[in-house]
């Protein structure tokens, strides 16, 4: 069966899951695009031969479309997946499942409403649990290759941040990712937090850079740096130190160049050429877990809810000079 997608959000997470899924993705085609700039979402849906429209909800509504991929603008995810919800398709949100821990957990609480004990409906866009180094680094903790876990050091720099970045968007749009990938690789789940920083950058104009201490209910603990304005290249690195080894992700470079009196790799500009494999396959996992029905290794609803409550308890730290912040689902 050939699984008809529909995405909303047609910027450039959007038009890229766009030709993702109509080049790569078997079992699956374009159906349907929405955004709010007509002119950007006919360009998007043209180019894989979808229709377009500037209404999200009538991609939900239409019944040629079977599963919605939701890459729109963080602050409308939930009102978005819960629509999905509500017409009983599936659904893959990019993260965050929702701007803030309650709205999480009103998700969680529908989607609940709707499947009680069955499979879940939404699924979260973490696609570093399908990128083969992440992929490879578990499998081996899980084997016991390194003993024990005992250290993880987890990096994310970028070249430049985005507009309207500020202190609390870099833990919430892209401390987040390590928010599940450390958890997901220790197969335990994060329990305080700390959050520290040097002087920020001068080229950023808010904290950047930040660091942040997790501690995982195994006892590891896990250094968290993100700087989003590191200038360089897009870099991303992850070590996990155990009690009889190490395991360090290998920079996916194709080529090494020898020019200039130089010897080297180069960076991308930002996340899409590291993570493009990782997207290939979190997608086709997706589409082959609609049409079997069958379990994948995808970030639940309730996955997205443990990333909204860690990153909850680091603003909590940040906002109270450091200290160390349980992290807990409770709104109160």
């Amino acid at each position: 069966m050939t699984q008809r997608i529909g995405i909303i959000g047609a910027g450039i997470m959007g038009a890229d899951h766009a030709r993702t899924v109509h080049r790569f993705v078997s079992g699956a085609t374009v159906e349907l695009l929405a955004d709010l700039d007509a002119d950007r979402v006919t360009a998007a849906a043209d180019a894989v031969g979808a229709r377009a429209t500037v209404d999200p909800l009538a991609v939900i509504a239409d019944p040629a479309v079977d599963a919605v991929l939701i890459a729109s603008h963080d602050s409308t995810h939930a009102a978005l997946v819960r629509a999905c919800l509500d017409a009983g398709k599936p659904v893959l949100c990019e993260k965050p499942l929702a701007p803030t821990l309650g709205e999480c957990l009103d998700v969680v609480a529908a989607e609940k409403a709707v499947v009680g004990d069955g499979p879940g409906l939404v699924t979260l866009g973490f696609m570093r649990r399908f990128d083969p180094g992440y992929v490879q680094m578990r499998r081996d903790i899980v084997d016991g290759a390194i003993g024990r876990p005992l250290i993880v050091h987890s990096v994310g720099r970028g070249v430049t941040s985005g507009p309207g970045a500020d202190d609390e968007l870099l833990i919430t749009g892209s401390a987040v990712h390590d928010f599940d990938i450390v958890p997901w690789l220790l197969g335990s789940p994060v329990v305080e937090v700390s959050w520290h920083a040097p002087a920020p950058s001068s080229l950023a104009g808010f904290q950047d850079p930040q660091m942040m201490l997790l501690r995982t209910q195994d006892g590891a603990l896990s250094t968290v740096e993100n700087f989003l304005n590191a200038r360089y290249g897009y870099d991303i690195r992850c070590e996990v130190v155990g009690e009889t080894g190490s395991l360090t992700l290998a920079e996916p470079a194709r080529v090494v160049r020898d020019r200039e009196l130089s010897h080297g790799i180069g960076y991308a500009r930002d996340w899409r050429p590291r993570f493009a494999d990782a997207y290939r396959l979190e997608l086709q996992a997706w589409v082959d877990g609609l049409d079997t029905g069958t379990p994948t290794t995808l970030a639940t609803a309730a996955d997205g809810l443990q990333a909204s409550a860690v990153a909850t308890a680091v603003i909590t730290s940040m906002r109270e000079g450091g200290r160390t912040v349980r992290v807990t689902t409770d709104v109160r």
